[in-house]
This record gives C-alpha cells, structure tokens and sequence, in this order.
C-alpha cells in the first residue's frame, strides 16, 4: 500500500501476515503461469513445487515490494494509489527478474511468462486488498444499527471526500444529499442517493429521517451561507460545517473535521490573498518588536510575521500572563524562530531605549493601546497616556536609534472623532505623520481598522456569554452598525500596507459592508439553536458613553488614493501644523503628570480641531448613515 495511509495500528504481527500474502502470491502466480504454459504442451513436465528459480524470484520480488513502500499502509484504506504501486512493484520485480536471470540467456523461462507476470501478479495482490476493504466499508455502514443518520448539503468535491469519511467512521450514515444543480438530481455519490435541492431541506430530512445535517459547500458567500442556515434552522435539527481552506490553512480547523456554523461564516469576510512573495520578502531575515504582543491584535501579528520567516520576534508586553501564553505559543510552533521578551510599559522611556538597544529591531508594530470605548470616556488621562504618549515615546525613540519602520496600529474611530480612544489615537496618528517629517531614515506607516471578531473585550464573546446563560442579549441600539473583519484577516492587511514603498502614509483596509448589530445578536441566538426574541430576548439599553449609531473608516477629504492590493487604500495627507502637534506632547505630558483631565481635553481640542465629543448635544447623531462614506473600489480612479 502507499506510503499515504499510515497508522500506528498497523504492527509487527500485521505487517508480516501481509508479507507472507503477498510473497504466497507470487507463488502461486509464478507456478500458475508456468502450468498454464506447459498445460499446451502434449508432454509437459513435471513442475516442483519449489525450486531454486522460484526462490530466487520470491526474494526479487519482496525486495521490489519494499523498495516502493507496499507494507507502510493499511488494507482498510486501499485505493488506486496503491493499486498503482502494486504494479510498479510487479514491474519492477519482472526487471529485476530479467537481469539476474539473463546471464543464462532466460533459459526455462519462457517468454510468454514474462509477458503476463506484471499483471497477472498485480490482479493476485489487488483483489485481496480491494474486496477487504469493500467488506471493511460495509461493515462499517451496517455495523451499528444506531448509526447517526446524516444529510448532506452539496455534492461537489467537499461533499464526495465527507461521504467517503462518514461510511468508514461507522459512527455517521450519509442518508442522502441535497444540491441545486439540476444536472445531479437523480444521481449518486458514493451511494448516497441526490435527493433533491437545498430548498427541499426540511421535506427530505423527514422522509429518511436525518438527525444531522452538514453543510459540504465551504464556497459559499455570506448569502449564501445565510439562506443554506436558514433552511437548516427550519428543520429543527443540529448542523455542521466542513471548514473552508482559508480555515485549515490558518491552523483553526483540521481538514475533514465537522465544526459548527460560526459567526465568521455567515458574515462571509472573503480570503484575504496578500502578495506573499512581497510579505516574505519584506520579513524574512529581520528582527521585529511588537508592543503588546500579547494582546488580539499583537500576538497575530506576531504569529503572522514568524510564519513569513522572521529572525527574530521581540514581545513588549505589561501583562505577565500574556507574555508568557504567546512566548510559549511561538516557540512551540516555531522551534527555529528566536523569541525574546520584555515585560514592561511601552509608555517608560527607560524600558524603550532598552528594548531597541538590545535588540536592534529592524520594525516596529506599534499595537499596544486601551481601547475599550465606554471605559476610557471616564479614563482620559490613561487613553491619553497610553494611546498618545507611549505612541510618542516609542516612535520618538525609534527615530534616534535609525530604527527602519514603525508600524502605528490605528482604528476607525480616529475618524471624527467623538470619544477619548478616537481623540487620542488620531492624536498618536498626526504625531507618527510629524515625525517623518523631520530628519531621520525611520519610515513611518499607519494602519487604521474597525472592530475585529473575537478580540478581547468585543461584542461577540459578550453575546455568546450572554446566550450561554439565557439571556437577555443587551444590544445598545436598534439601528447601531459596526465594521468588522477577523483578526488573522486584519494582521495579514497590516503586513501588507506595511510592506509598502510609502512613508508617513495612513492606510484603511476594506472592512466591507458595516454589520448591523442586532443582526449580528440574532444570527448568534440562532446558532445557538434558538429563536431571537423567544427563547432569548433582545434587549436595548441606549448607546454607551463616547459610542457613535455609525462608524467611518477615513474622513472626507483625505482623498484616497488605490494601492497594489485591492483591499488596502492609501489616504492623502491632511493640513495640521507639525510644530503644534509636536510641542503639544509636551503639554500633555504635564497635563498627565498633574492628573489635569480639564487640561487634556483642551489640549486635544486644540491640536486635533474634528474632536467633537458626544457630550456636545450637537454630537449626538455624528456619524449617521446618510454622512458614511463607504470604501471606494479601485476602478472609481485615483482619487475618491
């Protein structure tokens, strides 16, 4: 069998029963085609049932069967594949044949025997393993009357592969599969009748009595997705997923393994392709520092630049706690990578100068920041330290060590801003754009992005706990919309705008179409397996300190300009006076040590003249539907 179908269960004792099969085989193959041969003869000889030419061929033949890797697989799995390495082997086993027998000239052989041995052989030792593993199939499927019954949706290429998986487990039955291709209908797969389209769920799954559903279509948009959940929520009974490859090529799922319908799938973000030759390119060979590393966005990036072959990663990080989970993650999953940590406040001048003096990182991903809306509206001395000051500390400094790149990780809700996480990051954007604007060979960039599933602190873990426990699902508003993208998706863009030739650029990555956010609350009730509003209510207590109904990515005049990928937008640069920026951190600073929340809010009205925060009546509605700007598309021309 092929080298492809290992298994540790395939022992000693099993190995060598096979063997034994296979050189009777040859036996028998070899003898047979001689008696065939003689039996047209008038007198034929007498044949010994062993002789020193049969001997001889036996240990030609075994050696042939080891050299092609027959006895490294398992009958249970027998395919093609090993019905093409057995005959190679019989191939080879007649050449060998022919050589170590041609120094008599072939004499006592005859021709025809030769002829016909390869596939005479190879019919002798497929058979077996063919029909063994047919009974193996079938008794798997009729095993256990109580065999989970199965109806799958799709029956393309996804939908072959699970039916073939499902009748060797013994534990799942495919009863039966549904697609809307009208040219299968009727047909079948593996045995498994078509019995109709997707619509026809509900009729189907009751006539053979399906107690499982699984969606085989990991091509779906978001949709589609949508509409194939919906029918399955209609039949009242549980559904599964195969994963997309995006899925098993980022390590989040196994091929083959059954998940559920997550969040992901039906907001339906599409493969982000970056260029990866430009990203290996980029990275390879280089050491980087990523400021809380240990946090969503940190540690992705962190992951994302050792899978691209970087030297070495160094983490800055203030939790503990995180410090040590994403050190012990790299280095388990990237044995050659060189991981380094500094456990320290990116805000500390002293802990900065030590980390770029040590370690010489040739980039810096600045992702360290709070970031928690509603808190930090009461926080604004710390949003202000952290988000402005320590994003000056640390830029500053990578200025007068020649550090290369510095990478500012930014957000949507520096756009307008209304709130103190806004104030202070556009802030830290407008300082990273002043400093490459004085002497210095470091290149700065900036990456602004919405909300991103699944980070700490983000609407979806609250509503999974939330429906865990009952509910109610609290949604601020009926009308609140976010953007939202997955944070490998996320880290993958930032690397890419990173990548590029541009400095002191701002760039937006293409969140897609805003999510409505009580959608998002009932597509998350109803994967749970009940019904928004009856099983769990939704409750809606009124828009949070510093939250806007609507989010912008970019403002109006800052005349976005297409770059090499689709996905990613550059912004064109917006007038402010560098010198007041720069000397307003100083101002800050004061402000900061004196605790002078009065101070800071003036200062950061001064210098960032858009701050128009929502405790201004006026304010209330900033960022409603008829004033988003959405995300341009390249053909639209080069300035938007």
């Amino acid at each position: 069998m092929s080298g492809e179908h290992r298994d540790s269960t395939n022992g000693g004792g099993a190995r060598y029963a096979v063997m034994l099969h296979d050189l009777v085989m040859v036996w028998l193959c070899w003898q047979g085609l001689f008696m065939a041969r003689y039996a047209l003869l008038d007198h034929s000889p007498q044949l010994p049932l062993f002789s020193l030419d049969v001997a001889i061929v036996l240990g030609l033949q075994a050696l042939a069967f080891g050299k092609v890797g027959l006895y490294r697989g398992l009958w249970r799995f027998a395919s093609v594949a090993d019905l093409i390495n057995i005959f190679k082997a019989c191939f080879i086993g007649l050449l060998a044949i022919v050589v170590v027998f041609s120094y008599r000239r072939l004499e006592g052989i005859p021709m025809s025997v030769l002829v016909v041995y390869p596939f005479a052989l190879s019919a002798l030792l497929g058979t077996p393993r063919l029909l063994y593993r047919a009974w193996k199939d079938y008794q798997a499927v009729n095993s256990d009357a109580r065999a989970r019954r199965v109806l799958v949706l799709g029956a393309g290429l996804a939908a072959e592969t699970l039916v073939k998986d499902l009748r060797r487990s013994g534990t799942y039955v495919p009863v039966g599969l549904l697609d809307d291709s009208p040219a299968l209908q009727g047909a079948n797969l593996h045995g498994a009748p078509i019995l109709g389209t997707l619509s026809d769920v509900v009729t189907v799954a009751k006539e053979v009595d399906a107690k499982l559903l699984v969606i085989a279509i990991p091509t779906l948009d978001a949709a589609g997705m949508q509409r194939v959940v919906g029918l399955c929520e209609a039949t009242g009974l549980p559904f599964r997923t195969v994963p997309r490859l995006s899925d098993v090529l980022e390590g989040s799922s196994l091929p083959g393994q059954l998940k559920e319908v997550a969040i992901e799938d039906l907001l339906g973000r599409k493969a982000i392709l970056p260029d990866w030759g430009l990203l290996r390119g980029w990275l390879r060979g280089r050491t980087v520092l990523v400021t809380g590393g240990g946090g969503s966005i940190g540690s992705e990036l962190c992951r994302q630049c050792a899978r691209h072959g970087v030297a070495e990663v160094v983490v800055l990080e203030i939790s503990e706690l995180l410090m040590i989970n994403i050190q012990a993650e790299l280095r388990r999953n990237f044995p050659e990578l060189k991981v380094s940590g500094v456990l320290g406040d990116c805000g500390d001048p002293a802990v900065v100068r030590h980390v770029l003096d040590t370690y010489r990182p040739d980039t810096v991903f600045h992702a360290a920041a709070y970031k928690q809306v509603p808190l930090l509206e009461n926080q604004l001395r710390e949003a202000v330290r952290n988000n402005t000051l320590a994003t000056e500390c640390v830029a500053s400094a990578c200025v007068e060590r020649g550090v290369e790149n510095f990478v500012f990780i930014s957000t949507d809700k520096a756009v307008d801003p209304v709130n103190a996480l806004g104030a202070s990051k556009r802030y830290a954007e407008m300082i990273c754009q002043s400093l490459n604007k004085r002497p210095g060979n470091t290149r700065f960039v900036t990456v602004r992005f919405g909300n991103v599933l699944g980070s700490v602190g983000s609407v979806v873990p609250l509503f999974r706990e939330q429906i865990s426990k009952g509910g109610p699902v609290t949604v601020t508003h009926p009308d609140v919309t976010r953007y939202f993208m997955t944070i490998p998706e996320a880290c993958l863009l930032i690397l890419q705008a990173a990548a590029s030739s541009s400095r002191g650029a701002i760039y937006m990555l293409d969140m897609g179409e805003p999510v409505l956010i009580r959608h998002l609350a009932e597509q998350l009730i109803r994967l749970a397996g009940k019904v928004p509003g009856v099983d769990i209510p939704i409750v809606y207590t009124g828009l949070r300190a510093g939250e806007k109904l609507h989010e912008t990515l970019f403002y109006a005049d800052e005349n976005c300009h297409p770059t090499s990928h689709p996905k990613v937008l550059e912004a064109g640069p917006r007038e402010f006076s560098v010198d007041k920026v720069l000397a307003n951190v100083a101002e800050l600073r004061a402000a900061v040590a004196s605790y002078d929340v009065a101070a800071l809010h003036a200062i950061l009205r001064s210098t960032v003249p858009e701050f128009l925060p929502l405790d201004v009546p006026a304010a209330r509605n900033t960022g409603a539907k008829a004033n988003i700007v959405p995300f341009p598309s390249k053909e639209a021309g080069r300035n938007y």
